[in-house]
């Protein structure tokens, strides 16, 4: 029997080693909203180039008023499709310039996710907003749901980042993946780990968390470990009758959203700090289309255990 059980367990974590990308990740290709627009915007599809080439779409939405307004961008979660946002920006983010850009493998973006990559071409996505006419490069946050929340903890430590607003975030998913799979050797198989917990002391930019008030995909001890490690925490709410799936559809969400960027926004803008002094480089070329110009790509699989994080 104890020969069995060995085997049993080695089988099962040679599985989860193989499968890993699919347990982090989940990428969603058909659109949440077939036709997205905002009705407090003007919307553009967009298609960018990230280092290696790899075409990534996604929106850009620019307030109709003229001049530098602050902007947002989006990250999204394990198994979201972002043309939501779209929809929902003139609620979420009132006079900000917004982009949502679908991650490798999500939507029409191109290639595969991985956590380096999700980090590189959200730097990117940075970097392009900083170069447009309309955005006030000083005042740009990031807003990152879920597994989102740990790509935008890495572009507050990596960019001039003038605010962080994380939706049900967590402390890593190596923590999250250590408590599903206890009998497991985890943290010597798992790469893509979002250790958000070791970035957020370096966090300079102010920070505010959400969490939903049933959470069973982050429990809130992880998001407890990653709030008493944020440097510049300026809130942390739970949104009434939400739960880790409903909280960014939910009206109350949006409005909470929308009060801390504009309250912040409208303060006097200061010189912004990093944790490393490295310089922003030069923006990757772009393209703007005027209609999604991307074949959709085929869906990834889905394992057949459970998923780390939605």
């Amino acid at each position: 029997m104890a020969g069995v059980a060995s085997m049993l367990w080695l089988g099962l974590t040679a599985a989860v080693a193989a499968n890993q990308r699919r347990l982090v990740f989940n990428p969603t290709v058909e659109r949440e909203v077939a036709h997205p627009r905002s009705n407090g915007h003007r919307t553009r599809p967009v298609v960018l180039r990230a280092k290696d080439g790899t075409r990534l779409s996604g929106w850009l939405m620019t307030p109709r008023m003229p001049g530098s307004r602050p902007a947002v961008i989006y990250f999204g979660g394990r198994s979201e499709e972002v043309s939501w946002v779209v929809r929902d920006a003139g609620k979420l983010f009132p006079g900000m310039a917004v982009l949502a850009v679908n991650y490798r493998g999500y939507g029409d973006s191109h290639g595969d996710p991985a956590e380096a990559h999700m980090v590189d071409d959200a730097c990117m996505l940075f970097d392009w907003m900083t170069a447009r006419h309309h955005v006030d490069p000083r005042r740009i946050a990031v807003v990152g749901r879920s597994l989102g929340s740990g790509v935008a903890v890495q572009v507050a430590k990596e960019r001039p980042v003038h605010s962080v607003v994380l939706i049900t975030p967590y402390d890593s998913i190596l923590a999250l993946a250590k408590r599903k799979f206890r009998v497991m050797p985890i943290e010597y198989m798992l790469r893509h780990r979002f250790e958000s917990i070791k970035y957020a002391p370096t966090l300079k930019a102010p920070t505010f968390v959400l969490r939903a008030a049933s959470d069973d995909i982050v429990p809130h001890s992880h998001t407890d470990q990653l709030v008493a490690k944020l440097a510049q925490l300026i809130g942390d709410e739970t949104v009434p009758d939400s739960d880790h799936l409903t909280i960014p559809y939910l009206e109350d969400t949006q409005a909470r959203i929308a009060r801390f960027l504009t309250s912040q926004f409208a303060g006097p803008i200061e010189a912004p700090s990093l944790a490393s002094a490295a310089p922003i480089p030069v923006p990757a070329p772009d393209i703007v289309v005027a209609a999604a110009a991307t074949p959709a790509v085929a869906a990834l699989p889905v394992a057949p255990v459970l998923p780390l994080i939605k």
